[in-house]
Parts: C-alpha cells; structure tokens; sequence
C-alpha cells in the first residue's frame, strides 16, 4: 500500500497550526491589561475629566490594570460610564496590546435653564445638570419654565442651531406664558416676540427678511421690539 505523504505532511501541518492558534488564543486570554485610555469624542468642551471616568470604572469594576483580558466584560463598563450625567455615549474594547481603551461621547447642552431650578438642555432635549468643570456658552432660558414650555424651547434652539444667523445673534429665550416665546437678540434691547413655536420656518424668514432691510437701512438701532405673532407679518415697535 503506497503512504501518502503528501496527506500526512498536511495533517501534520494543520495539527501545528491549531495548537499554535490554540496556544495564542490561551496566551491572549490571559494576558493582563497593561494600561487605560480614554478618549473624548467630538465636542472638547469637557464637562467631565478622565478622572471622573476612571473613578467610575474603580467604582463599578475595581482596579483594572493587571487583571486578565478574559475577566473583563466591555458592556459592563459601557453601562458604568454611560450612567454618568455628562456622558450620551461610550465604547469600550481591548487593544491587541493589552490596552484598554475607553472613547466617551459626552451630552452636548443646547441652552442654559436660569430659574428656581438650574439645568442645561441638551441636544436630545433632556435635563442636563451643570459641570463644575465647564460652563457652556448657549442661550439662556428665563420665565415660565415648566415641563411644556421647555419642549417649546427645545423645538425653537434645535431651529437656531440649524442657522448660522441665528445661531450667532440668539442669546436668549424667555418664556412669557405657558407656550409663548420671546427671543433676545446679542443688540441691547432688541426683542423678538416669537409667540407659538408653529410656522417657525416661516416667522424666522419674515424675520430674517426685515433684519436684512433694516441693517441695510441702517435703522435697526430704531427698534426695541419685533413681533412676529402675527400671520406673515413683521410689526415692529420703535424706541
């Protein structure tokens, strides 16, 4: 009976390559994480330090330097870090050195609420809590806050931000009743009476339609309040 040693070579060879992979799979799962790193995505505007963040993973993990790579669990520390109040986002994953690393995407604050309670709100429209480590540059809310109203005032920032004019001119929102707005300009005394948040695109283009005039006219200084209540009309009040 002739041997195929060709066959057996291969067998052999696979046989290799198994323990091999076997060996370095054993080898990699207990291998110890060497060091810590985290990341902030995006905005770096940090309302939170990586210390915080390491804190919560002592908090919630122990000590992980030193500890095999098979007794970490990566959504386990997702869960700490994200129950954080400043985070929106983390992820978390191991390095093929043994690091691990940690990115966190923090909650971004779209407008600053100034009244009996003090919180930001966020891009999400959430209740964000102020950080002692930075203070964000965003309109500020004044009047009637309540649950209803501060919808409003989300619906009404999320439109700002999506314009660079306004964006750039809106320092504040104040709230007259329950669901009517006014908008105050970065112009000393300058009011805008918004009223509902409904047609908003259609108020800010009469609006933006009139400032562009006015500045042209160089009469803007003239007024003291703009009113945009009123069906496809601009009423303006002069000083």
């Amino acid at each position: 009976m002739k041997i195929n040693w060709n066959f057996i070579k291969f067998g052999a060879l696979m046989l290799v390559i198994t323990g091999l992979y076997a060996f370095s799979s054993a080898r990699n799962r207990h291998k110890k994480i060497d060091k810590i790193e985290i990341e902030f995505v995006g905005d770096q505007n940090l309302y939170m330090t990586q210390e915080t963040v390491n804190k919560l993973l002592i908090q919630n993990s122990g000590d992980l330097r030193n500890l095999p790579k098979e007794d970490i669990v990566l959504n386990t520390i997702e869960k700490a870090i994200e129950a954080n109040e400043m985070v929106k986002k983390a992820q978390v994953y191991l390095t093929v050195n043994g690091d691990l690393v940690a990115k966190v995407i923090q909650r971004k604050p779209i407008g600053r609420v100034e009244g009996v309670a003090k919180f930001y709100i966020d891009e999400d429209g959430k209740r964000m809590p102020f950080s002692k480590y930075h203070s964000a540059r965003v309109p500020i809310i004044t009047g009637i806050v309540t649950n209803k109203s501060t919808e409003g005032v989300y619906e009404i920032l999320t439109y700002i931000n999506s314009d660079e004019f306004l964006r750039k001119n809106i320092i504040g929102v104040h709230i007259t009743e329950e669901q009517k707005y006014q908008l105050k300009f970065r112009m000393e005394n300058f009011v805008v009476d918004l009223g509902h948040v409904d047609e908003l695109e259609k108020k800010f283009s009469n609006f933006k339609a009139f400032y562009s005039k006015a500045n042209k006219d160089k009469t803007l200084n003239d007024y003291n309040r703009v009113s945009l209540e009123f069906n496809n009309q601009v009423v303006c009040t002069k000083i």
